[in-house]
């Protein structure tokens, strides 16, 4: 049951009807949605996941489904085809469409990125530019570079830091996604355990903290740069006020979008700057509780640059005649040995990929294509994840209950040329094995195995 004193706490807030509000909490339906990852395209014909599915207006490539079915033994989730995200934050692709919708040669941050539902939109929109997804908190990151490496993008950098540590990158990014932590009250239908943890103590903990934040991160926006923040919260505290805190921060102006209207998302205006910001409501449209609001920064006060000296080791010829010898990497990358491994990362970016080394904490970046032992190449499992339409070795298509046994970790027998192979399920990379004479080593990241379902 939701608290009275919750409720009476959103009494006279925009687009609030307290009769059916309560009554879509009562019902409990689950409302399962998905996105499509574009750069792995499923075949329907193999592959009933869409069979059944209504579009989702605000997001191209995303669907509800009938029924929830279970992920965990769908290798296609493993394999990054598409993930399982909630329908109202997708809302963040009508933004993306609307302030940048070409977005090529920019440079993203999702400032608050586990699990990484978000930072993966991100990516799919820019197909040519350069996004890091940040996540303090070390297990959370973990998560969230899992996430980021199944969906297979080349461009992403995760990185582990405060958000006050992007001060050291001041000017720096075209849009920045703070997607703060928050009180949760938008997810009360979906996660009804989280409701005995909400307070109004807690509320003004995630407002004090929210402000901290943006006040923290906000020089790392660019003049002219967008910063969406967002919370699933429906309190005024960490919604409409802090529209007024960031409009009235030197040079920040809001953008007022115009989404249609049958969609039923709720405009509201803060008290004393009257920003436009967004609410979802789940009795008045198919996901749960979300706010979101765009800001624009006209001006910079500050010009401090960031500091890119960093130095990182070249490929030695004898490795890259290795590597050429296996598969030739795609156009306008350029190779990198960091920490005992090779990767990948896209030319253009160069100079701002270092910046971040230098400046940042970062835990991945780019493709980490492996390791050069004598003249073989060892592949990492982010190679085989990624999207690029060439990759070495051959491929071995399997069914579904070996995938499943590939994605358990345990022993195989496979059928192919002897030596690595990329395991396949409808075409779809899941991982490396290497096949011997008499048995089949299995690769796949011991972390990430299925332990149950």
């Amino acid at each position: 049951m939701l608290p009275e004193s919750f409720l009476n706490s959103l009494n006279g807030l925009p687009g609030f009807d307290k009769e059916s509000f309560v009554r879509v909490h009562e019902l409990g339906e689950q409302v399962t949605s998905i996105r499509i990852n574009p750069a792995k395209p499923i075949d329907n014909r193999q592959h009933t996941l869409l069979n059944n599915t209504t579009p989702i207006p605000w997001c191209e490539q995303g669907s509800y489904l009938a029924a929830r079915p279970s992920f965990v033994t769908d290798p296609l989730w493993h394999a990054g085809a598409y993930y399982v995200q909630e329908a109202s934050s997708m809302f963040v692709q009508y933004i993306l469409s609307q302030v940048m919708p070409h977005p090529e040669g920019k440079i993203a941050l999702d400032l608050c990125a586990a699990p990484g539902g978000k930072s993966t939109l991100i990516a799919s929109h820019f197909k040519k530019g350069l996004v890091v997804a940040n996540e303090i908190i070390k297990s959370r990151n973990a998560i969230l570079t899992e996430n980021i490496t199944k969906w297979g993008s080349d461009h992403v950098v995760v990185t582990q830091n405060d958000p006050s540590h992007f001060k050291a990158v001041p000017h720096f990014f075209d849009l920045m996604l703070i997607d703060a932590p928050c009180s949760g009250s938008g997810l009360f239908r979906k996660e009804p355990t989280a409701i005995n943890e909400w307070s109004e103590e807690s509320v003004q903990h995630c407002s004090t903290r929210q402000t901290r934040i943006v006040e923290d991160s906000i020089d790392a926006l660019k003049e002219g740069g967008f910063l969406i923040y967002a919370t699933c919260s429906y309190s005024f505290d960490e919604d409409e006020k802090m529209m007024d805190f960031i409009a009235a921060m030197p040079g920040m102006q809001n953008i007022n979008l115009d989404p249609p209207a049958h969609w039923n998302i709720i405009k509201t205006d803060s008290p004393s700057h009257h920003a436009k910001g967004f609410r979802f409501y789940p009795n008045k449209l198919k996901g749960e509780g979300f706010f979101v609001t765009v800001f624009q920064k006209q001006y910079v006060i500050s010009r401090d640059y960031y500091d890119a000296d960093f130095k990182w080791n070249g490929i030695t010829k004898q490795d890259h005649a290795v590597l050429t010898a296996h598969f030739e990497l795609p156009d306008n990358y350029i190779l990198m040995s960091h920490q005992n491994t090779l990767l990948a990362i896209p030319a253009h970016f160069e100079q701002a990929i270092k910046g971040l080394l230098k400046n940042l904490y970062v835990k991945k970046l780019g493709v980490d294509i492996g390791v050069i032992k004598g003249k073989d190449l060892i592949p990492a499992h982010a190679l085989a994840m990624s999207v690029w339409k060439h990759k070495p070795y051959d491929r071995i298509n399997v069914g579904l209950e070996t995938a499943l046994q590939y994605l358990r970790r345990n022993d195989l027998v496979l059928e192919g040329n002897r030596g690595w192979q990329a395991v396949c399920y409808q075409n779809i990379p899941l991982g490396w094995a290497k096949l011997l004479p008499n048995r089949s080593n299995n690769y796949y990241p011991s972390p990430w195995r299925i332990l149950k379902y």
